[in-house]
Parts: structure tokens; C-alpha cells; sequence
């Protein structure tokens, strides 16, 4: 019907995009400026409410000065043949609920920079003393690049103040509802930060932490039900993160942050690496305390629970309408307004004789002992919360105050006794207490890393876990026998008995497979021994063929397995034995050669002539000799004898060698003296 339609002259209806209680949104094409938009056209139903309309377009134009990266750009408001609009800025992308069913896990840098964007655009509206009151995923829209726009700022507030919701401040989808607007009390800015808070929880977990069957059930938890563990759904999730959620849904809108920008400056700083650990956030409470569940209005009974909720206060606004009434009439005809007095005059006459006669009846029935108003206490046990204040505002009770205690055998929600017990007389009206299980008592799981298993085990099995196991491995950083990690992790809410422990036990450092040491001397097997856990000792022995101070040999030899911790035996060499040197004395006989072969009749001629002298050389091998350089030349005339002191080494012998002008008249070997 609406397809096709120009508002304007100006904007062209092009297809719908979504819709609300309040209007449907529809994408158009601006004809002047040749850009699309997304238009917010105003239920029909509704246009018959002129304070709303005027509302609707006041906080329409003045959300237009909410100049944001991070908030959807409002261009224009008008209206058209009773079609009331607002022009706005169009987000090609889709809206946050749909990005986290579609994209869930999100890592956590992605989801702070989703927050960081949300809460910069909330702090912007807050400094213009504009508040959101109905923050949820539906309302904030991601584009095809990651840049994030929350929509419908001022909407909200416009909506608070018309004659649909003006005896009641109570606004907002219930999922995300902050307890003082699911009290019907007045929305602050801090009610938008317990919905961003909620928003986060879900961003980090993909779901919501509050659901039931019913918007009052869901309400009530808003007011009383701690909020679950972000990181029991995920326990790697940084403790950082879970404590920003924790402090901006306080039940206390003082114990939350003090602002928007408070908290968008936690949010830059929540993934640095000093943080990630940072202790639980607890807020101050007491435990004393009572709790008291108001009677939430019946429009929350029933309904889509994700939509903006906007109950009205019936009995007030019912007097105000009569009221009202009243004064008109008797301003429009006087005449009719003193027939009216007089036909009230006979009627307070008959009530008043009708009272008169009941209160006669009632005298008559306490002299008889019986109550007519008694009533008896209906059995609520094990019923929801919802289920329970039902019940017994059906059947003439008032709802007194609930307490919440831990039960073993009642299922979390749900009514563990009711005060007064069930079957009980008692006169109608009778405010009633209930008992609310908040399941079994729960406890903070201790860091347990580098205690001994054995003795952590006993300390569970005491407290009365479900089961403790192990799976042990190799680490070369934690000592045998000690925890190396656990699941669930430190600090996780658990209920014991429901709860299974599993340790990861360190076997000690892994085996090591020796290396063939032979050669390394002292310095290189203290780097070995020290890089791999072990001790060397070493021994000494005399060898030939190994140079001294390297390893002769290894014991585990070289390819054997051994743990850290354990013992090898090397043997280093102290070098070649020193061996024990005997001095040997030989005396040569030289004999001149000049004589052989002499006449007897040229002996005269030869004494008295001159005789040639022979030149001799001498070579000897031992210890400290050889035969590469002669031991001792000499020239000789006659047969002469020569004393040769030879250093024989044990196990080994001399030689010498005797040249007679180059030819060798004597050689002999001379052994080590026995």
C-alpha cells in the first residue's frame, strides 16, 4: 500500500524494512538530494493521539542535534495527509540481535569495539540530557564495514510522556529493562548503562542473562536474580570484561558506573594485558538484606518479550478520567449537574443502610467464631515466582516481600515454602512471604596451578565435588606431581556436587635423548647438562688417541632415553701416559780405514809420511734424537772410540749409525734395558 508513495513530493517509498508498536520503517529514495533513507512512518492507529504526535515530532527534531559517528542522522520530520514521519539516516547492514545469532562467537577485540562505539554514541546523548530508555540490539544497527549506529534516541523519551504511558514511567524491552524502570520508577541515564551492560552480556555470550515465560518473570530477575557468569558460558573470556558487565548491571544505580563515559574509559584499557586477570569485581551488598518483588503490571504477563514495553496505571489514570468528567459536566450544564447530586444523595443513603446491614451481619458472624473473609493459603511450592504471585493475588492474597536462599532440592526460581504455610487460615488481604530457591549454594573455584594433585584432591573430595581426575603430561616449567592447569578455571561459580574437576598433573620435564658426547670437553658439558636438566660427573684416564680434557667415553651411552634430573657418567682424557725414560751408555769402536790393505814394504813409507785424515759421521735415534740431523761428526787419523749416552723411552728402543766418509761402517739397535 504503501510502496511506490512519494511523502512530499520528496520521498519515494521504496520497500520495508522493519516495524515497532509505535511505527513501520520503510527504505525510500530522497528525489532532491538523490540519496536513500530510511523512513519512520507512524502507525495509523495511533495518529488520533495528538499529544503524542506532538511529542513524536518534538523529540524528533531535537534528537536531530545528537551529531554522532555512532548514531543514526535524523534529516527531517513531517507529515502527509494524517502519515506522521521522520526521515533518517539509512544503514546498509543489518541490526545487532541478527549480527550476534549470525557471527556468534565473537572474538573479544571485536565485541569491546562494538561496546566502545554503542557506549561513545550513548555518552554523546547523555551530554545533550537525552536518554535512550530502551537500548537493545534491535535498536542498534551495524553496517557492512563494522562501524555501529544505535537508532531511535529521543523516540523513547517522546513515548514516556504521551497519553498512552503518562501515569507510568516504566519503558523498555524487558530483556534489557533496568530494575527501576521494571519498578515503574523514573529512567535515568544509568538505566542506560544497566542496558549496555546487558547488551554486553549478550555480545560475549549469545544470549541473554535474564529469560522465562512471561515478562514479569523476567522482570523480577531484572530485580532480584544475581547475574549469571559471563564466563561460565565461556571461561576464556578475559575476568576484565565480565567485571565491566558486573558493574554496570548493579542492581543499585549508585554501585554502577557514574556514567557512560566512565565506563567507555574502562572499556579502553579492559583487554590490556595487565588486566586480563584482574581480581572478580564485587559489589557491596548485603546479604541481610530482604528482597521484595513489586506486583509488576499486567501487561507484562503476555506479549513478545523483546518488544518496548509501556504499561499503564489503570486505577489512576481511571480516577483522573472520572475526575475529569465531572468537572466538564457540571461546566457544560448545571441543570444536569444538580439532577446528578440529588440522585447521588438517594444513593449514598441506600449504601449507607447496605453497610450498615452488612456490618450487622459480620458482628453476628465473629459472635458465631467464624471469619467470612478467612481464606485458605493455597500450596505454591515449586512454583515459578511468576507462577506463585499469580496464584495468589487470584485467590485474595497480597504479595509481601520474597527471600532468596539456596536449596539442594528445589529447582532454581522456584518456591522452596511460602509464609503463611499452605493451608493456613487467614483473612484476606494477608501479605504473603515467599521463599525463593536461588539453587544450591555456590562456590569460587580457588587457582589451584603448581599445588600438589594428591593433596588438592583430598581437599575436593572433602567439599563434595562430583569427581576429580587427572591427565598428566611433560613440562619443563612445573615441578612432578603439580598442577599445570584446570577446568573449570579459577574463579568460576560452581555448584560442587553437580560439579566435575579435571587436572592437567606435570609428569616432569620430558625425557631426553643423550647425545653422543665424546669430544666435548668441560665447558661444553656443563652447557648440555645445564640446558637439559641433568648432571654430568666426569673421571680421568691416560689415552693416546683422545687429546686431554674431551670425553673418551659416556655412560648411558649416546642415543639412550633419561629423565631430567638424572645422572651421566663421562671418562675425560688426561692425555697420553708419560713413560718412564732409561739412559743407555755404548761405546763405539771407530776404526780408521787408512790402514786396511797395506804392505809390508810401503809400512815404512807410510810412518814416516803423513797420514789422510777420514771424516766421520755419527746418527742416532731415541728420545730426544733422530736420524734426520747428525748426533756428532768428526775427523779421525787412526782408530779412535767414542762414548754415546742414548734416553730410550719404555716400551721402545735407540738405533745409531756410523758414516765413514759417506759410507756406513756400523749401525746397531739398542733396546730398552729390561
Amino acid at each position: 500500500m504503501m510502496i511506490g508513495k512519494r511523502l512530499n513530493g520528496r520521498y519515494k517509498i521504496l520497500s520495508p524494512i522493519g516495524g515497532g508498536g509505535m511505527a513501520n520503517v520503510f527504505l525510500a529514495h530522497d528525489m532532491i538530494l538523490n540519496r536513500d533513507v530510511a523512513v519512520k512512518i507512524l502507525r495509523i492507529d495511533l495518529t488520533d493521539e495528538s499529544n503524542l504526535i506532538r511529542r513524536f515530532q518534538r523529540e524528533a527534531q531535537s534528537a536531530t542535534s545528537l551529531d554522532h559517528p555512532n548514531i543514526v542522522s535524523i534529516y527531517d520530520v513531517g507529515d502527509e495527509n494524517d502519515l506522521h514521519y521522520i526521515v533518517m539516516e539509512y544503514v546498509d547492514g543489518m541490526d545487532l540481535k541478527r549480527y550476534i545469532q549470525e557471527n556468534h562467537p565473537i572474538s573479544f577485540e571485536k565485541a569491546v569495539d562494538i561496546m566502545r562505539q554503542i557506549v561513545s554514541a550513548v555518552s554523546a546523548a547523555h551530554e545533550h540530557h537525552i536518554i535512550h530508555r530502551d537500548i537493545k540490539p534491535q535498536n542498534i544497527l551495524i553496517d557492512q564495514k563494522g562501524v555501529v549506529k544505535i537508532t531511535d534516541f529521543g523516540i523513547a523519551m517522546a513515548l514516556s510522556e504521551t497519553s498512552i504511558t503518562q501515569t507510568n514511567s516504566l519503558l523498555g524491552s524487558v530483556h534489557y529493562l533496568s530494575p527501576e524502570q521494571a519498578r515503574g520508577g523514573m529512567a535515568t541515564q544509568k538505566s542506560d548503562v544497566y542496558s549496555l551492560g546487558i547488551v554486553m552480556y549478550e555480545l560475549l555470550s549469545g544470549e541473554v542473562p535474564y529469560d522465562g515465560e512471561s515478562a514479569v518473570s523476567i522482570a523480577i530477575k531484572h530485580l532480584q536474580a544475581q547475574i549469571p557468569s559471563v564466563r561460565q558460558t565461556n571461561p576464556d573470556i578475559p575476568q576484565s570484561l565480565e567485571n565491566i558487565i558486573i558493574r554496570a548491571t548493579a542492581k543499585d544505580p549508585f554501585a554502577r558506573y557514574q556514567s557512560a563515559e566512565e565506563m567507555e574509559a574502562d572499556l579502553r584499557t579492559c583487554l590490556d594485558p595487565s588486566r586480563l586477570n584482574e581480581p572478580k569485581y564485587i559489589l557491596k551488598a548485603d546479604d541481610g538484606d530482604t528482597k521484595t518483588v513489586p506486583i509488576i503490571p499486567s501487561k507484562m504477563m503476555a506479549g513478545n518479550l523483546d518488544e518496548t514495553l509501556v504499561p499503564e496505571n489503570a486505577e489512576k489514570q481511571a480516577e483522573q478520567i472520572v475526575s475529569d468528567e465531572k468537572a466538564l459536566a457540571e461546566k457544560e450544564d448545571p441543570k444536569q449537574s444538580k439532577k446528578k447530586k440529588s440522585k447521588k444523595k438517594k444513593a449514598f443513603w441506600i449504601i449507607l443502610v447496605i453497610i450498615l446491614l452488612f456490618a450487622g451481619l459480620i458482628t453476628t458472624l465473629w459472635a458465631l467464631g467464624r471469619e467470612p473473609d478467612d481464606l485458605t493459603m493455597p500450596n505454591v511450592v515449586g512454583k515459578t515466582e511468576a507462577e506463585a504471585l499469580s496464584i495468589l493475588q487470584k485467590d485474595g492474597f497480597s504479595i509481601g516481600r520474597t527471600v532468596e536462599r539456596n536449596s539442594d532440592s528445589v529447582k532454581e526460581g522456584r518456591v522452596i515454602s511460602s509464609d503463611p504455610k499452605a493451608g493456613e487460615e487467614k483473612a484476606k488481604g494477608t501479605k504473603v512471604t515467599l521463599y525463593i530457591s536461588i539453587g544450591s549454594k555456590k562456590i569460587s573455584m580457588e587457582d589451584y596451578r603448581d599445588e600438589s594433585y594428591e593433596e588438592t584432591k583430598e581437599t575436593l573430595e572433602e567439599q563434595g565435588f562430583k569427581s576429580i581426575s587427572k591427565n598428566e603430561e611433560y613440562s619443563s616449567s612445573v615441578e612432578a606431581g603439580k598442577i599445570i592447569s584446570q577446568d573449570p578455571s579459577a574463579g568460576t561459580e560452581v555448584i560442587a556436587k553437580e560439579t566435575s574437576v579435571k587436572f592437567t598433573v606435570s609428569k616432569g620435564a620430558p625425557p631426553i635423548t643423550l647425545k653422543d658426547l665424546r669430544g666435548y670437553n668441560q665447558r661444553a658439558l656443563d652447557d648440555y647438562a645445564s640446558s637439559n636438566g641433568i648432571t654430568i660427573k666426569s673421571t680421568e684416564e691416560y689415552s693416546d688417541s683422545v687429546e686431554k680434557g674431551q670425553v673418551i667415553s659416556q655412560s648411558p651411552t649416546a642415543g639412550s632415553s633419561v629423565n631430567s634430573g638424572a645422572t651421566v657418567n663421562v671418562i675425560l682424557s688426561k692425555g697420553p701416559k708419560e713413560k718412564q725414560v732409561k739412559k743407555v751408555t755404548k761405546t763405539l769402536q771407530i776404526p780408521y780405514r787408512g790402514n786396511e790393505g797395506n804392505s809390508d814394504s810401503d809400512s815404512d813409507e807410510e810412518e814416516s809420511a803423513s797420514p789422510e785424515s777420514e771424516h766421520i759421521v755419527i746418527y742416532i735415534e731415541d728420545k730426544n734424537h733422530s736420524m734426520s740431523s747428525p748426533y756428532r761428526e768428526m775427523d779421525i787419523t787412526k782408530n779412535e772410540t767414542v762414548s754415546i749416552s742414548f734416553e730410550i723411552e719404555e716400551g721402545s728402543s735407540a738405533s745409531y749409525k756410523v758414516l765413514n766418509n759417506g759410507s756406513v761402517v756400523s749401525e746397531e739397535t739398542v733396546a730398552y734395558p729390561g
